[in-house]
């Protein structure tokens, strides 16, 4: 009599950073309630290496555009879960051929889902973590009460990073933001508090970013009167989950940097002004944020039209002991 055949479940994984790590807590739900199945995670490229940090997904497809997810879905497949949004991924399970397909019914997309759920109002103004978890439970898959959004890297990765580090202590500092500048808090500021935080540690600051945060890195580093090490620009996504697991602590913007360093459990502090820091707060252990006050904010602008003053509210003393309370305690 052969054996019954492996449920195969496809998991397609939000596009953004902060996002992936926010949807772990479902991820790992997903898992507890098929702990038999085979699990692929369907991601873009940009974040599809941080799934290789949770241990809980067996395999990571790679894909970017309709056609390559259409094609990446026809995979045999049992069920596809949809973390995203759009009507292009569901599009991509529907002509893929995966049999039972699940997901937010956003988009005018319920009719290409064999289950589908309306957004809970419940879900808005909480954590993303309870905006992925509520899509689940629609469907009728039980919930922990675990919000896990660690990650577990790899060996290699954290060779890779204290190799980029070198000798000393260190800690980091994120002053990039994805979707404009108006996320991101001024470079003078993140100089002061970096300066400060080095004095009270004994650290080195360490800046960290993609290739796109270049010049915001360089004018922290300008403005610093304490050594920096810049590494912004210079690390993958594997590289960077290494070098930030080797940190004492790190101070970022509302941005993937900022979730990355919660998950990975090193005390960690976000500046939050024109985004809901009620939503996308970072999760973890050792994790804080400071939010600015503006009678404007949380207002979503990708530029700020005035003179940003949720971002020049927020004093570098604040954030420095606002680390330093995570590092102490």
């Amino acid at each position: 009599m052969s054996e019954p055949r492996q449920k195969r479940i496809v998991i397609r994984a939000p596009n953004w950073l902060g996002d992936v790590i926010l949807s772990l807590p479902a991820v790992r739900d997903i898992r507890r309630a098929n702990p038999g199945a085979r699990i692929h995670v369907l991601a873009r490229p940009s974040v599809a290496a941080l799934y290789e940090a949770v241990p809980e997904i067996d395999h990571v497809e790679v894909a970017n555009g309709l056609f390559a997810e259409t094609r990446a879905m026809g995979r045999g497949f049992d069920l596809a879960i949809l973390l995203t949004n759009s009507i292009g991924t569901a599009l991509a399970a529907t002509v893929g051929g995966v049999p039972e397909r699940w997901g937010y019914s956003t988009e005018g997309r319920g009719a290409m889902l064999t289950r589908n759920a309306t957004v809970p109002r419940d879900v808005r103004g909480r954590s993303q973590v309870h905006y992925y978890r509520a899509m689940l439970a629609a469907m009728g898959l039980p919930r922990s009460d675990a919000f896990d959004t660690s990650l577990t890297p790899p060996p290699a990765w954290i060779e890779t990073g204290r190799g980029l580090l070198g000798a000393g202590s260190f800690f980091g500092v994120a002053p990039g933001a994805a979707k404009g500048s108006a996320k991101q808090w001024p470079p003078e500021r993140f100089a002061e508090a970096a300066d400060r935080i080095a004095g009270e540690l004994g650290a080195k600051a360490v800046l960290l970013g993609s290739t796109a945060d270049a010049a915001a890195a360089a004018d922290v580093a300008a403005a610093m009167k304490t050594p920096v090490l810049n590494l912004c620009g210079r690390t993958d996504l594997r590289a960077f989950a290494g070098v930030v697991s080797s940190l004492a602590g790190l101070i970022a913007n509302d941005s993937g940097a900022m979730h990355v360093g919660a998950a990975l459990g090193i005390p960690t502090v976000g500046v939050f002004g024109p985004t809901n820091a009620d939503e996308t707060h970072p999760v973890g252990p050792r994790a804080a944020f400071v939010r600015g006050v503006a009678e404007c904010s949380p207002c979503r602008h990708v530029t700020c039209p005035i003179d940003h003053r949720c971002m020049t509210s927020v004093a570098p003393q604040i954030v420095a002991d606002a680390l330093l309370h995570q590092v102490r305690s």
